[in-house]
């Protein structure tokens, strides 16, 4: 019996991938993968057109590569510990999620830096968890500022603030972001599950006192938990003649269940505080990450800033590298990707280190297709594991 190939199975109109890790896309087959060519048809012995077989071609990476490697990181984030004192209910499930079971040690710290330092990077940030709960972080401040980086800076919730502020300062530390969500005492304890808000007021003031200039303030807005705070946080704010900074909620890790019902846009953000702001076009600071700030009206050396890291994401310009206080090197705050550095950091081994570095920064998503923190893997990161 012969049968008619073309009238028993029409070759199918495929639809193009859309997204493509190089010039060119190939047709995707929505059963078997990627593929350029129709599937062979065979017959059965009673005459049937048998299924074709399942095919073992490479399969396109979920998350697109940029064809030629990014310039080389110029600023990281480095987590000192992935522990906490707050469980902020956008960061953490609970004040009992566990924590990672072995981390880098101080000396270990020092390699990868000095390693960091040789690859060119030009700005560290301290993280955490709290990285002011890590008892040696003066002392990891101090070393930091004795390799030549350009800026060295630190974010904190300033819950050991009050008692730190002055050590810091002396041992080199430049600039200090700080994380509050409200002014309200009680709706601060929720939101942080048992923070203490004085406690963190006077971190600030002993800040102001020691001279850092200016410290910015990160508050992340939840529609009906803390937007109707928008504007007192920001006179307040400038009242002390600091820089507030208002973040939407990213759908990452536990954001990813509140980003839904309570995200704020930064264009509403600015829409509520249009009154106060000077009609101008946001503008970014060179070099010193994503945040887009617009002057006060009443005073040109006052400032607002908004972080839109879910309604306008910003990777395309993103030159920042994350090492976790596991040692793990991660290019992308939205994956787990990432390369495990901490065996050479232990050992003292530099060429190890760069050559781990070189790795993980080819696993940089391609930042002009890529859309960070609103891609799916982002809900399963752990923002304390990754530094944030």
């Amino acid at each position: 019996m012969r049968v008619d190939l073309q009238k028993a199975a029409p070759r199918r109109s495929l639809p193009l991938l859309e997204r493509t890790t190089g010039s060119m896309a190939q047709p995707a087959d929505p059963l078997h993968g990627p593929t350029s060519l129709a599937p062979a048809l065979t017959l059965t012995p009673a005459g049937q057109i048998a299924p074709p077989p399942r095919r073992t071609l490479p399969q396109v990476p979920l998350i697109p590569r940029p064809v030629t490697p990014p310039i080389p990181p110029r600023s990281v984030r480095l987590s000192v510990t992935d522990r906490c004192d707050f469980a902020c209910t956008y960061c953490r499930p609970s004040r009992h999620d566990g924590y990672a079971e072995s981390r880098l040690v101080t000396d270990a710290f020092r390699t990868m830096l000095r390693a960091l330092r040789e690859a060119g990077v030009r700005r560290v940030r301290l993280t955490g968890g709290e990285p002011l709960i890590h008892p040696e972080i003066v002392d990891l401040v101090a070393f930091i500022a004795s390799l030549g980086f350009d800026d060295v800076a630190l974010t904190t919730n300033a819950s050991q603030l009050s008692r730190l502020a002055a050590p810091l300062r002396d041992a080199g530390l430049q600039r200090l972001n700080i994380s509050i969500d409200t002014l309200d005492p009680e709706r601060f304890r929720a939101m942080t599950r048992g923070g203490d808000l004085a406690q963190v007021l006077r971190g600030i003031d002993a800040a102001l006192r020691v001279g850092f200039a200016p410290i910015k303030l990160n508050t992340v807005v939840l529609r009906g938990e803390n937007d109707d705070e928008i504007e007192k946080l920001t006179l307040w704010a400038w009242e002390r003649r600091m820089v507030p900074r208002f973040l939407e909620v990213m759908p990452i890790a536990e954001g990813a269940k509140l980003a839904k019902d309570h995200l704020v846009t930064a264009a509403e953000m600015r829409e509520r505080l249009a009154g106060h702001l000077v009609e101008e076009e946001a503008v970014v600071e060179p070099g010193l990450g994503p945040a887009r700030y617009v002057r006060a009206r009443r005073d040109p050396g006052l400032r607002v800033g908004f972080i839109s890291g879910t309604s306008d994401t910003y990777c395309a310009t993103c030159d920042r590298l994350r090492v976790s206080s596991t040692g793990v090197l991660r290019p992308c705050l939205a994956t787990d990707d990432g390369v495990d550095a901490s065996q050479e950091a232990r050992a003292g081994d530099l060429a190890g280190i760069l050559a781990r570095l070189d790795e993980a920064w080819r696993l940089k998503p391609d930042g002009t297709i890529w859309k960070g923190c609103t891609e799916d893997t982002a809900a399963g990161v752990s923002m304390r594991a990754i530094g944030g």
